[in-house]
């Protein structure tokens, strides 16, 4: 499982952490019955307080997209179908917030900023395709 934490985004890291496993699984990377590190073992690699790990690990729990096995650890869980939706529509409006939020701090028009996307998504889907 690969994390990466930006202790300078403003962005909590146990928001971080949820919101990287989130996309992980949405994207298949972590699929269904894969174990998750345990908390202390990220908390160590990730260099952060277990609490943080803990916390995070308990939201996804509680939003049913790990399970815990007692005594063996956590999982993916199955993602049901309506959750699979409404999940990669937040990652995503999280990140075009994002981008248009910088946009207008840039000065750049809606009409450049939307034009920078679409091009960098046929670029980026092109180049995607070529490699299936």
């Amino acid at each position: 499982m690969l994390l990466e934490i930006d202790h300078h985004s403003g962005v909590p890291i146990y928001r971080q952490v949820i919101n990287q496993i989130r996309q992980q699984i949405m994207t298949d990377r972590l699929k269904e019955a894969d174990q998750l590190e345990t908390v202390r073992d990220l908390a160590s690699r990730l260099k952060v307080n277990p609490m943080t790990i803990s916390k995070a690990y308990s939201l996804l729990e509680a939003e049913g997209l790990v399970k815990r096995k007692r005594g063996i650890g956590l999982f993916v869980a199955k993602v049901k179908k309506g959750q699979r939706g409404q999940i990669k529509d937040e990652l995503l409006n999280g990140i075009i917030n994002k981008a248009a939020i910088t946009a207008i701090q840039l000065g750049i028009s809606e009409d450049e900023a939307v034009e920078s996307l679409k091009k960098h998504y046929r670029e980026y889907n092109s180049k995607n395709r070529r490699k299936k």
